[in-house]
């Protein structure tokens, strides 16, 4: 006896994808990879071609160069500029991101509770996502407080993203209150309660938190430019926009007779390569948590 089999009722995009689709979805997936890296392997092709073949070229190389040189990355490190801009931007980034994940998750946690004001202090939060102060009430305050011209002036502001906290505060309210209360009645107080239960179960979020945070200062390019008036302590986005965009030459002069000297091409290449490594090689440790934590921390129930 045969039995009828019902027409499913599922959506579309619900079904099983074919063989056909799938080899779509592939090829428009590698389409799409090799026009996001080829501007990366053309950038790092460049920096590592010497002056007579970019000259050649026209100035870019499209995948590899014939004979590969590391002249432009000797000068960008020779005159010390490069190197310390690197250095200044990686403190900047690590201070700066840690300090925000505590101020956040502290501010996020108590928020995510009954408290007194918390409406009030939470209504102030989301207000900053609407409006915004301008440029020059910021620069006035920051000179205000004596962050001018300091590192501080680069972190201090920004302590606070509206969006992290909204993430983060989503997410610690979905943890089970049931888990606290046990914990309370165990004698755990707020802050135990938070570093041995809620911190441990929020690693996905967090790590999406401290790489949108760490990701931030590491560019931070305008508030640099507003509130740090001596060059010495200018991070690598400002040196990147010195060397790359005006053209200004970089190194001592350093090169020997017989060395490779760089051209200018190269050396704007390889202060982008510098710029653009570190913090690349950040993504792959942080990847595993990227789409958990922040489907977590956005959807509320």
């Amino acid at each position: 006896m045969k039995t009828s089999q019902r027409p499913s009722n599922r959506p579309p995009w619900m079904e099983a994808p074919t063989k056909a689709g799938l080899a779509v979805k592939g090829v428009v997936i590698a389409i799409v990879c090799l026009l996001v890296l080829y501007p990366f392997v053309n950038i790092v092709a460049t920096s590592l071609a010497g002056e007579a073949e970019i000259t050649r070229r026209g100035g870019i190389i499209p995948l590899f160069p014939s004979e590969p040189t590391l002249a432009a990355y000797k000068t960008i490190f020779a005159g010390g500029v490069v190197s310390h801009a690197l250095l200044v931007s990686a403190g900047i980034t690590i201070i700066g991101t840690a300090l925000n994940l505590v101020v956040t998750i502290a501010l996020a946690y108590g928020l995510s509770r009954p408290i007194v004001g918390g409406r009030f202090v939470l209504s102030a939060v989301l207000f900053t996502m609407l409006f915004g102060a301008g440029i020059i009430p910021n620069f006035l305050l920051v000179k205000a407080l004596g962050l001018y011209d300091s590192y501080a002036s680069l972190i201090v502001p920004g302590l606070v993203s509206a969006f992290n906290f909204l993430v983060l505060r989503n997410f610690f309210q979905n943890i089970p209150a049931e888990l606290l209360d046990s914990a309370r009645i165990d004698g755990a107080g707020d802050l135990a309660i938070l570093l041995r239960i809620v911190l441990p179960l929020s690693k996905a979020v967090l790590a999406v938190v401290a790489l949108f945070y760490a990701v931030g200062h590491w560019n931070a390019f305008f508030n640099a430019l507003l509130y740090l008036s001596d060059t010495a302590k200018w991070p690598l986005p400002l040196v990147l926009r010195l060397y790359v965009l005006q053209g200004q030459p970089v190194g001592g002069g350093t090169e020997s007779p017989g060395e490779a000297v760089a051209s200018i091409q190269a050396v704007q290449m390889a202060v982008v390569v510098v710029a653009l490594v570190p913090i690349l090689c950040v993504y792959p440790f942080l990847q595993r948590y990227f789409t958990k934590g922040v489907l977590t921390g956005a959807i509320k129930g």
